[in-house]
Parts: structure tokens; sequence; C-alpha cells
């Protein structure tokens, strides 16, 4: 039974400087109204979304043409209600705003592990966008189309993301990671006119060169007009094998920086693209519009997690994970960024620390398992490195364990707050998160976040009572800003619908386990679904059964997601043809391949043999009833299996007790 102890007070005058509270006083101010607690405010802003969103929009100084009178229409359909019906802005003219910090302060602060360290002032970065915008409205980059980029955390990444979004049209990232099948099982959904990638990368001190993988690439894609390759690994890359290919530095040559333009577009126009699991086939391609992010992320990093002008936001993330589009919405609250890309283990661990104490890092947000992998290694960043500037620890990912809790202050700084987050690419953001207002309890994520209107459903679809101990299915019950536009490619919605809206019509259903704790927080329990997310990190099964299943040897598999240590470790169940027996050099193989058609996070921890894998009287396989099987849980609706008998060859399993 976990103990929800008191782990950290704010003090007086953190509540009294908070972001949120001056927001508070804010909404008194127009509204009248006295709020005795966060609570209070929180009941509020879900009661009254147009009076919540249209503070949002004030308080936080969103350029545009708006809000306009309408902030909600059809607010009773879910899906269907839409925010700010009048209003017209750009993405990046709110991230590239002015504010009371000289042209002269850093932007963007980039550690590529410990070989390549860059800064780009803010003057800097405007005039870089200035040049990328140029050279892709020079390739016919217009309205509506996809840029797409394979790249690293980096600043061309941010740079090509705000001149992609000067224009109004759309972005769409993944790491240099993936294979080929993996980025073109994306991008070739999506049709890209100019793809952007880097000639390689580092990782764990290795330089790992992709140039071939993206000419490959760029070959398959016949949209694309041009790819433009980034100098990374070395200085001026050969891109002659390439087709189509230009260097960054070539690709902008031409034009000289001068004032960024902002096309200005309606609030719900296109911004991003990012990538479902790919649970049931290729990845669905989520639509966000460019206001919902924007007034989300400002909600979520200026009020939720005091990100103000002068601060130093770092999160250690891919350009595959939305939490890398989180990241980059910080310059829009005045943060300088700090970039970094590699193995968060360099150094014996401390790489990450040793960034933190060198840029006087503010916020420091990472993954739950990095945490406990930290706390694993018994490594003491308090004693080690100043980190006196550090306010915050930001984490989400998979859920943050209560003894990690502890290790953080213990170890890493007892007078910081503890923001351990919950949401995901479905919505660009979070349903539950912290407030440097509120007290950081043991094990819990503080609090569900303004204007999400979030409970715990049981079966029947019923609140339930908070503090009842009771764990039920993470619901958002009214519309918010970043709700999908839809996804890519589905006619008549059809595919978005039955992702988040089947289960419960009218309310959106994300598909965590979770409870309601007595102090108005939540504690995440896990995905409640057959997705897997080995230390943090999404994965679909069926991006791995399209690889395994490629192997003459194999019939056909089943992967699950174990509970392990904390965290999930990724199974992978194999029926192979007849008389073959899985050996060593097979499972290396299929690791392997794995490995080099998807991601390294993809790559099974175990590849265990079965004689028969269960299915449904329609033939799908059953990922659900196998996981529960092998965590010694009864399985549901046993009946409805055509072979319920396969289930015997995964229970009790020896192999997956070690």
């Amino acid at each position: 039974m976990t103990e929800h102890r008191l782990l950290w007070t704010p003090s007086h005058d953190r509540i009294a400087n908070a972001t949120m509270t001056r927001f508070t006083r804010h909404v008194e101010a127009k509204t009248g109204q006295a709020f005795a607690d966060y609570a209070a405010l929180h009941r509020w802003s879900i009661d009254n979304l147009d009076d919540f969103w249209r503070a949002v929009w004030s308080f936080c100084d969103v350029i545009g043409d708006g809000p306009g009178e309408r902030i909600v229409i059809d607010r009773d359909k879910m899906p269907g209600a839409r925010f700010f019906p009048d209003a017209k802005i750009n993405f990046a003219e709110n991230l590239l705003r002015a504010g009371k910090t000289p042209e002269t302060a850093d932007a963007l602060v980039f550690w590529g592990e410990d070989q390549v360290k860059r800064r780009m002032s803010r003057r800097q970065l405007a005039d870089a966008v200035s040049r990328m915008q140029q050279a892709l409205e020079a390739v016919g980059v217009r309205r509506g189309d996809r840029v797409a980029a394979v790249i690293a955390n980096m600043p061309e990444a941010i740079v090509g993301m705000l001149a992609t979004s000067s224009l109004g049209a759309i972005w769409s990232s993944c790491s240099p990671d993936f294979g080929v099948q993996g980025i073109l099982d994306r991008f070739g959904q999506i049709e890209p006119t100019v793809l952007i990638a880097v000639d390689g990368y580092h990782y764990n001190a290795k330089a790992i060169d992709v140039r071939d993988k993206i000419a490959e690439v760029g070959a398959r894609l016949p949209t694309v007009r041009r790819v433009v390759v980034v100098p990374y690994l070395a200085a001026s890359p050969d891109v002659a094998a390439m087709d189509k290919a230009v260097t960054w530095p070539d690709f902008v040559a031409p034009f000289d920086a001068k004032q960024v333009r902002f096309e200005r577009v309606p609030f719900n126009h296109p911004l991003y693209i990012l990538y479902s699991s790919g649970t049931t086939g290729v990845p669905k391609c989520i639509v966000h519009s460019g206001g919902g992010v924007l007034v989300q992320h400002l909600k979520e990093e200026h009020l939720h997690c005091d990100v103000n002008e002068g601060d130093r936001l770092f999160y250690f993330t891919t350009c595959g994970w939305m939490m890398w589009n989180w990241l980059a919405s910080g310059l829009a609250s005045g943060a300088t960024l700090l970039l970094y890309d590699g193995s968060p283990f360099l150094h014996g661990g401390k790489i990450l620390w040793e960034l933190a104490a060198a840029e006087k890092m503010t916020h420091f947000g990472t993954s739950a398992k990095y945490i406990d992998a930290q706390k694993k290694i018994e490594l003491q960043p308090m004693g080690q490195f100043d980190l006196s500037a550090l306010r915050s620890v930001l984490s989400t990912g998979s859920p943050l364990a209560p003894e990690s809790f502890d290790y953080v202050y213990a170890a890493v700084k007892s007078d910081v707050c503890l923001t351990s987050m919950s949401g995901g690419t479905d919505l660009c953001a979070s349903f539950v998160g912290g407030s440097p207002t509120l007290p950081v309890w043991r094990g819990e994520i503080q609090c569900k976040l303004l204007g999400m209107s979030v409970e715990a459903f049981d079966d029947e679809g019923r609140p339930l009572p908070p503090g009842s101990g009771q764990r039920g299915e993470l619901v958002c019950t009214r519309p918010f800003p970043s709700m999908p536009l839809g996804f890519w490619n589905d006619p008549g919605d059809a595919k978005y619908l039955a992702a988040y809206y089947e289960r419960f019509p009218g309310v959106w259903c994300h598909g965590d386990y979770i409870e309601v704790t007595a102090h108005g927080g939540t504690i995440i329990y896990g995905r409640s679904d057959a997705v897997l997310n080995p230390g943090g990190v999404r994965i679909g099964t069926a991006e791995i059964y399209r690889q395994v299943e490629q192997l003459d040897e194999v019939v056909e598999s089943l992967v699950i997601g174990q509970e392990w240590d904390n965290d999930v470790r990724v199974v992978l169940f194999v029926r192979l043809r007849e008389g073959l027996v899985l050996d060593a050099p097979l499972v290396d193989r299929i690791k392997k391949h794995i490995r080099t058609n998807t991601t390294p996070r993809h790559v099974p921890a175990k590849v265990l043999q079965v004689a028969d894998i269960p299915r449904t009287k329609s033939n799908k396989i059953v990922e659900l009833a196998v996981r529960n099987i092998v965590h010694g849980r009864p399985v549901k609706n046993v009946e409805a299996l055509a072979n319920p008998e396969a289930l015997e060859h995964f229970r009790d399993r020896s192999e997956l007790k070690s």
C-alpha cells in the first residue's frame, strides 16, 4: 500500500509570486468572484469554459486577430465543439514574440552529448527562421503543405518548425533512430513537400551516420521536392548520392535575413501532425491545430509549471515524442530552451545534471524511467552540482513511482516542485499535472489541470468518488481546445471517433487507468489498453508484428508489456514454423531486425517460443488476455476465444520471473 505522505509544501513567497496566483487574481478582477482555493478555481474553469479560455487568451497575451465574440461553439458536442472560431493567429509569431529579454539573450542552448555545444540568441533565431522561411517558399511550400523532418533535438528542428508554421504549413517530425519502414509508415501517409533530415547523430559517444537511410526515405516519398540535410556529424556532409538533396547551409544561402512574415490563419488551422503508436496497423496521423496547441501549452507551462520570461526550460525528449512540441512552446512564455540530444546516461549518468548546473536550469523535465534509473545508480545530484536555480522537476511518460518521489526530494533538491504530468500525443497536452501553489503528496499527481473536466469512470460510465480508492478509466467530459482536428485521411472521422469516443459516447476516453485522490490529485496505474509503454515511450504492437513476421521462421507473434521493476518491459512470443526451435542466434536475428527497422526501444527484453497464439472467433489475437495471464490476473470473456486452451502456453513461464 502506497504511503501518501506530504513531501513538499510551497512557501508563502512561492505561492504569492506564482503565475497561477496572478492568474487567479486576474480572473477574480474580471468576474468579481473570489476563489478560496485551487479546487474552486478548477471548478469555475470547467463550468465556465468561455470565460476561462478568454481569460487565458488575455492573461497570456496571445498575439492574433481575436479572441472574437464567440469563444466556444457547439460546446455540447464532443467531438464537434470549436474554440475561438472567429480568431486568427500565427503560432510562430507567438513563439518569436518580443519580450523584456534582450535580443542578444539565449533563445536556444544545445548540447549534442559532449560532442557539440551551440548557442542561438533570440535575434539569431529570428534571422534563421527568416532565411528558412524564404527557402521553403522558394521551393513552393504554401499554407497547408507538409514539411517532414527526421531530425535530432537541435536548433534546426526549432527553426524548421517555426519557419514552417510561419507560412501556415504543417510540421511533422520523428527521431533519426527510426528505421526506414517506421519513417515511411508515418510520412508516407501525409505526402510532405520537403524532407528535412540530419546526416547522423551521436548516441552513447558513438557517431551514427543515417545518410543512406535518408536517401532511401527520400526516394520513396514521391511528393518530396527537396531533401534538406542538416550538418551534425560533419560540417559539410556529402549529399551527392542523394536525389533532390541539398545541405541546410546551401538551402538558405541565397537569402538574407529580414523581418519574418507571419501568415495568420484560423485558430483551428492545422499546425502539427503527430502519430499514434500503431497498435492496429500503421500509425494514425493525429492533426493538431495551432491555436489549440498554443493556448493549452501557455496554460500548462506559464500557469501550471510557472515558466516565465528568463527561465531556462529543459525536457529530455526526441523529436518523435510530443514533449518536443511541448518544449518548443516554452518560447511563448519567454523561456530559453535547453536542448539535449543523445544518451542521458553519458558521464556515468551525470551529463544532464552537468547541463543543469552549467546553464542554471530552472525546470528539469524528463521521464519517470530516467528518475528511476538515477535512483538505481544512487546518483546524488544535490551534493555534486549547483542546482540553486532549479525550481521544478517535471516528469511524464509513465507513472512516477512513489520511491522516485522520495529520491527527488532526498537526492536532487528538497525545495522543488515535483510536477508529474499525464496526457499524451492524442491531445498534445496534459489532463493532469502540477501547480507551484499546491503541495506534493508522495506518489500523486497534484491536480486536474484548469479547463480539463477529468473524471475516473467505472465500466458503466459513472464517475468514481474522489478519495474512494477506486480506479477507473481516465475520461474528459467537456471539450478542450487541443482536441485533435481529426486523423489525416480518415473519411467520416471513423478512426478518430473509434479511438476516443466509442466507449463512452460524447466523452473522451483516454485509455489510462486512474484513481482520483482525496487531495484532488490523481494516481495513474498505466494504460488500460494494449499499447506498450517501456520507459514511458508508447509503442504499438503492430509496429513490432510487421517486422517480426517478415522473418521466414516466424509464423505469427504476440507482444505484450510485462510490468517489471517499476516499469514495463516488452515481451515477444513467437510461433515458429513446424519443427523449428527458438535458439540464441534466432533470438539475436529477431532483435536485430526489429532494431534496424523501428527503434531500439521496440526491441523486446524477452523473446519466447509458444506452440499456439489465442485469438477471437473473428481471428484477432488477444494481447490483453495474454497480458492478464502473464500477470496472474483473470481473463474476462474467455468464451469469445476460438482457442482458449492456447492461453495455457503463457501461464507461469519461468523465463518471465527474472
